[in-house]
């Protein structure tokens, strides 16, 4: 899961809850619009954000030069994607990656990817979920069909 310029500290705390419960891992693209040491994300993540362990990179180049993901390891999320996100390849290591909530993704970044960029369907009766929902409904969608190799627990 790859958050580039998150905003609200809850929202990334949830996000690397739930990073921890798929045994996924969380990187985090500067700026942050909040400290990681802040009680209000270990609060959101509870007493589980010293499991979490993030990954902070400068720049989304950073990480891309040092993980070296094929393009079809990446989906780009946005509203405006081009493919629905029930489309997106399952495969072993996929780098799924969200924008701020106020900003979303750079172009450059969705341009840089255009053939990759996926949306969740809503009804036009709401602007958009909210990034820690969307990351989960992408996040468990990418590994539906490539479950983690190792034993999951119980369910909620």
């Amino acid at each position: 899961m790859v958050l580039v310029a998150p905003e609200i500290h809850w929202n990334t705390g949830n996000i690397g809850r739930t990073c921890l419960a798929a045994n996924a891992c969380l990187h985090l693209i500067k700026p942050l619009g909040f400290s990681l040491e802040s009680k209000e994300v270990k609060r959101a993540g509870l007493d589980y954000w010293e499991q979490v362990s993030p990954r902070v990179w400068e720049s989304f180049d950073a990480l891309a030069e040092d993980m070296t993901p094929a393009e079809a390891e990446v989906a780009m999320f946005t509203k405006t994607g081009a493919l629905p996100f029930w489309s997106m390849p399952s495969l072993p290591r996929m780098f799924l990656v969200f924008g701020s909530e106020t900003r979303g993704l750079p172009r450059a970044l969705v341009s840089r990817y255009a053939a990759s960029t996926y949306h969740i369907p809503i009804t036009d009766r709401t602007r958009s979920l909210n990034l820690s929902t969307a990351a989960g409904i992408a996040l468990y969608e990418s590994l539906r069909h490539n479950p983690p190799p190792h034993a999951w627990g119980t369910a909620l």
